[in-house]
């Protein structure tokens, strides 16, 4: 069920606007408190890393005598930090699993709360020099999936197999990856592979910024991230049935299929508030200041009226 409600979430936020590259008006401006210092610890996503960083750099803004730091070793980390209460927050660019909230709640006798702070577009990137101009789901499984669940005919290993002509009709694809420990990974194997198993030889990276560099320093790389880590060495090609550009416009009409929210775990008593460090940190990454950096950093701010379901389940105005 709480699976069912997440998706619902997601699917109403998509739904919420048609123009996500602006920050909603509706949002509260965030209005600094008094006494607030000390310090805050951030272990998981590196997809939200540099995310995490800047918000700390607003809020240390705020409130100098605030420390924070940031650990983006991947998704994966988060869940054991938050059960073993050595991080505050636990960036993840996918929901626990059951498994790892079962981990947490043996621990405090409640789940942890999750909390949407952003959107995310999955983007395919190839080299910059690279001409083709987009992949369905089908050839995007056949390129990174040995197992081809999506329905592709044939293993793709060329690009000439992709239309390419010339010179690059017989170019082999090089592929990147993040690794297992990455959210990312998981969500493009559930939905671009559909559940699939990726290929041998791709070369997994440990972050998303070295799957983009990965890209653009080879004239035959493919790999997928973030859209928020685009740089000039590479160009984020469309993907879908038909192929659609990524974008905050394709993420909120749903014609884009990679698209995601990006979360932050707490750890809220149910009965308790938050402790006014973390109250005060979330109060602003869900504020308009908050989501304006949310934009600053490439990816899609949530809706006015998302962010105040989940100011709600955190029990901050």
């Amino acid at each position: 069920m709480k699976k069912l409600i997440t998706a619902a979430a997601i699917s109403a936020a998509l739904a919420a606007s048609t123009a996500f590259a602006d920050v909603d008006p509706d949002l509260p401006e965030y209005e600094p408190v008094s006494g607030i210092s000390g310090n805050l610890s951030s272990i998981g996503s590196d997809t939200l890393n540099n995310l995490m960083t800047l918000w700390a750099e607003e809020f240390q803004n705020f409130y100098p005598n605030v420390n924070v730091e940031i650990q983006g070793a991947g998704t994966s980390t988060a869940p054991p930090a938050m059960a073993e209460g050595t991080a505050n927050f636990g960036p993840m660019s996918r929901q626990p699993r059951d498994s790892e909230q079962a981990s947490f709640e043996e621990r405090h006798g409640y789940p942890m709360t999750v909390v949407g702070v952003g959107i995310d577009t999955i983007a395919v990137y190839v080299n910059r020099d690279n001409p083709i101009e987009g992949m369905t789901i089908e050839e995007v499984d056949a390129v990174f999936s040995s197992t081809r669940r999506c329905g592709g005919d044939e293993d793709i290993t060329r690009w000439g197999q992709l239309g390419l002509e010339g010179a690059w009709a017989n170019r082999d694809i090089t592929l990147y990856s993040r690794n297992a420990v990455s959210g990312t990974y998981g969500y493009f194997r559930q939905h671009a592979l559909c559940d699939g198993d990726f290929k041998d030889a791709i070369n997994e990276q440990p972050g998303s910024s070295s799957v983009v560099q990965g890209v653009a320093e080879s004239i035959n790389g493919i790999g997928y991230s973030g859209i928020g880590y685009a740089t000039s060495g590479v160009r984020a090609i469309a993907v879908g049935n038909p192929p659609v550009e990524p974008s905050g416009e394709t993420a909120a009409d749903g014609s884009y299929p990679l698209a995601r929210f990006l979360y932050v775990t707490v750890n809220k008593h149910p009965n308790r508030d938050l402790n006014p460090l973390e109250r005060e940190f979330m109060r602003l990454v869900l504020s308009r200041q908050g989501q304006e950096v949310v934009v600053r950093d490439g990816y899609i701010p949530l809706p006015a009226s998302v962010a105040e379901r989940f100011r709600n389940e955190l029990g901050i105005d």
